[in-house]
């Protein structure tokens, strides 16, 4: 399954809004440096489909506000 996501970095917390469906908003306190905020998301997306963190693939929109994963299954 594959899901859009549009990340917004710097923000006061940690929030995912499903916008519609494999469509969501994720907002990371964290700045987008060296990864950080993608790990973030990575970790947002992991414990609100209640997955592993390693079943999350980034797979496009990596230095990009707006990020695509897959996931198996």
């Amino acid at each position: 399954m594959k899901i859009k996501v549009k990340v917004k970095p710097n923000s006061r917390e940690n929030s995912i809004i499903e916008i519609e469906k494999n469509y969501y908003e994720v907002r990371v306190s964290v700045p987008p440096e060296k990864g950080k905020a993608n790990e973030k998301v990575i970790g947002l997306i992991s414990k609100h489909l209640k997955i592993p963190k390693s079943h999350i693939d980034l797979i496009s929109g990596a230095a990009s506000k707006d990020k695509v994963f897959i996931i198996p299954g």
